[in-house]
């Protein structure tokens, strides 16, 4: 799909292309989602530039990613979407940027560009030009990152309330967490993890995104511009070091929550042992009084069997007390 938005006077709005129909001459920021291979040729042959393919767009290299050609500077940096869907992926986007028009090609749609789009159609000053909206695209999307770092941050906080913070001890012992509770907290911990992992990756490419765009002269010469491009290199640097601080939470909620397995799992062994040793003497009772032979005086003693019995639940309640007393239990 293929959408040009116009600025001027008015506030910014987009439409649709059709077919033979040239470009307005006020057009600031051309957004190609899923190019079809007649609209990368279409914008080729209005703006005389190249339009990136989505195997050139996969490349890693910063040489392939980060260039300037015929007076257009080229960055490709992977954006995070799926989000607020609970399903994280990081997709690559090229924008464009010419002394007159930011073309973005994408195969995704990232909330910030949804998000952008609203506010320039309310505020025409947001794309004044194409490397104003370039600025103000990159900062939608930091906003973005930033805001889905603060939902991780909150849900471990929470993953770590129910982890550590399950009341006092006395009823952590009584309530113990069941399987299908720990599988969901590792659950939990895993989808922070991965998105925290895709928020990295976006924010890393940011940073090399940022540090590129300062060095063309339309920038380097505006002083304005070059403070923007500094400020959000800076909010990306704060976001990255917030990302690694939220990620070795991640890693120590999970060796908590797999310690916490072990002891649930130690506390069922050990209730199976203490059970053990506990049925061992009544057991030990019952056998020699279950043996055969004719001269045991308990056999023909009027009170032999309550007495048999008596020993056993004798025998079983010791053990128990003692470990009671002991603090095992």
């Amino acid at each position: 799909m293929l959408r040009v938005f116009v600025g001027g006077d008015q506030p910014l709005h987009g439409f649709a292309i059709s077919d033979g129909t040239g470009l307005p001459s006020n057009a600031v920021w051309i957004d190609l989602l899923s190019p079809t291979p007649d609209e990368e040729r279409y914008i080729e042959q209005q703006l005389g530039l190249q339009v990136p393919t989505r195997e050139e767009m996969a490349e890693i290299e910063p040489s392939s990613r980060l260039y300037q050609r015929d007076g257009a500077v080229y960055l490709t940096a992977n954006v995070m979407t799926g989000a607020e869907a609970g399903d994280p992926v990081s997709e690559p986007v090229s924008f464009v940027l010419t002394a007159t028009h930011l073309v973005t090609i994408r195969y995704a749609d990232p909330k910030a560009f949804r998000v952008f789009a609203a506010h320039a159609e309310r505020e025409p000053a947001l794309c004044s030009s194409s490397t104003v909206a370039l600025i103000h695209l990159l900062d939608a999307i930091v906003d973005r990152l930033a805001d889905i770092l603060e939902a991780v941050q909150a849900d471990i906080d929470r993953t770590s309330k129910a982890v550590f913070r399950r009341g006092q001890a006395r009823e952590r012992r009584r309530t113990r967490m069941s399987n299908e509770t720990l599988q969901e907290l590792l659950l939990r911990i895993a989808d922070d993890q991965d998105m925290l992992a895709k928020a990295r990756d976006s924010l890393v490419s940011m940073v090399r995104l940022l540090g590129f765009l300062s060095l063309p002269l339309h920038i380097r010469d505006d002083r304005a511009l070059r403070e923007r491009v500094k400020s959000l290199s800076r909010d990306v640097s704060s976001l990255l070091d917030q990302s690694g601080f939220l990620a070795s939470n991640v890693g120590f909620l999970l060796d908590a929550s797999l310690g916490l397995i072990n002891v649930e799992q130690n506390a069922i062994i050990k209730i199976f042992s203490v059970a053990a040793v506990v049925f061992l003497p009544p057991t030990l009772v019952a056998s020699i009084y279950g043996m055969n032979f004719d001269h045991m005086p308990e056999l023909r003693w009027m009170l032999g069997y309550p007495y048999a019995l008596g020993l056993m639940v004798l025998s079983a309640v010791l053990p128990y007390l003692f470990f009671k007393r002991k603090g095992w239990l």
